[in-house]
């Protein structure tokens, strides 16, 4: 009878076990889930915040990027056409040197000042789109000159620039040739 009486006990402690608990302790189970189940949800939440905020602030940054491209290649759109224009430049250059040096009547002095104009309104084009020249006065800047040779000179400091051999062009900030000069050794 006792080993009877020891698996009733062992099955009532079962039953026990297995048995439904009270409405407060079901409830407060069930409140412990819905808090779990919350807290779970208010991580994933800020997890997608963190991840929209990182997106967001990535979208705007290339964006300033973009733009600032977009700016920069307008601004520099006609640096190819500058350049090949430069050559036209010294044209007109030697042309007027040239011209200077004949003598003539009225004809060769129209033409002369025609020359002159149409030299000086193309300079006014170009410095209108950025274009300018480089000052070629003073010390040798590396970055707007090119030393072609050095030479002798009294009048001049170690450095400077004694002659300009041919001239330099920039647009805007950038240096589209530079300045070919010589310079005092």
């Amino acid at each position: 009878m006792a080993e009877k009486e020891r698996k009733q006990s062992a099955e009532e402690e079962r039953l026990e076990e297995n048995a439904p608990a009270s409405e407060e302790e079901t409830r407060k189970e069930g409140e412990r889930s819905e808090e779990s189940e919350l807290e779970a949800c208010r991580k994933e939440l800020e997890e997608y915040k963190d991840k929209y905020l990182r997106a967001h602030a990535d979208f705007e940054n290339m964006k300033k990027r973009l733009e600032k491209d977009k700016a920069t290649a307008v601004a520099f759109a006609n640096e190819a056409f500058a350049i090949d224009l430069l050559s036209v430049i010294d044209s007109f250059e030697s042309a007027l040197m040239s011209m200077e040096q004949i003598e003539g009547d009225e004809a060769v002095d129209k033409i002369k000042e025609g020359v002159a104009l149409t030299y000086e309104q193309l300079l006014k084009v170009l410095k209108k789109h950025g274009v300018e020249e480089i000052e070629n006065e003073g010390v040798f800047d590396p970055h707007v000159h090119q030393v072609v040779q050095q030479v002798e000179s009294e009048a001049h400091e170690k450095n400077e620039i004694v002659q300009v051999l041919q001239k330099g062009y920039k647009l805007r900030d950038r240096v589209l040739r530079p300045s070919m000069v010589s310079t005092k050794k």
